[in-house]
């Protein structure tokens, strides 16, 4: 059974604010239970490489207290590998988990969107969640054209981002940008859970999305 491959940011401050931020937990241990009870084991990897910044953390959600206190995950989370280490015919699904930070590194980082082509055009899956789709907006596919060109996608909506008041922090706006790269942008209201499935691409809308992308990812994997 193949691996699948969780990209997490290694960006630490919302812009120029001193206001901490980085990968969000519980879009990162949501997916993740889903996928190891499945019997699939994760790797994680970082633009930086090594202990990846967390937002989000609350232990109060069990999920994300079962993540922490489970030795294994949570050492590989906190000593990601480098793009570099990363052999992407390991893997039959890459994951972009969100959290802020991921607006600032993960669009621009041409190594991890290589492994994200190659995963795709092996016939593998490539998701993310909430603000992970920033990880997608640059993916080119070998036939030039972008990843989400043509297809059907969701991602942190316009809306989402007014209602959290950081619509002048954040670099673009997600929704914006991936419609602006050809992909039918779909949505739901506010904090709403909303997964699309197109063409072995999935993507959920926001956190309260991310246990149901990690069962899409499980249902495509059996196919």
């Amino acid at each position: 059974m193949k691996k699948i491959l969780f990209v997490v940011t290694s960006h630490d401050k919302k812009s120029n604010t001193e206001e901490p931020t980085g990968y969000y937990l519980s879009e990162v241990t949501h997916p993740w239970d889903v996928l190891v009870n499945a019997g699939y084991e994760i790797d994680f990897v970082s633009p930086k490489g090594g202990k990846a910044p967390v937002d989000g953390f609350n232990l109060e959600d069990s999920i994300n207290k079962k993540f922490w206190e489970n030795n294994v995950y949570r050492n590989k989370v906190e000593h990601t590998m480098k793009p570099s280490q990363v052999d992407a015919s390991q893997y039959a699904a890459i994951f972009f988990a969100g959290g802020h930070g991921t607006m600032w590194d993960l669009p621009q980082n041409e190594e991890i969107a290589e492994i994200a082509r190659k995963i795709y055009e092996a016939n593998g899956i490539v998701s993310a969640v909430c603000h992970g789709p920033s990880g997608l907006v640059n993916i080119k596919l070998s036939n030039g054209k972008y990843l989400v060109d043509g297809k059907r996608i969701n991602g942190f909506t316009n809306e989402e981002e007014y209602a959290v008041k950081l619509e002048n922090v954040v670099p673009f706006m997600l929704e914006d940008k991936l419609i602006a790269r050809g992909a039918r942008f779909e949505k739901s209201g506010l904090w709403q859970e909303h997964v699309t499935v197109d063409q072995r691409l999935i993507t959920g809308q926001n956190p309260q999305s991310a246990h149901a992308v990690g069962e899409a990812i499980k249902a495509e994997l059996k196919k």
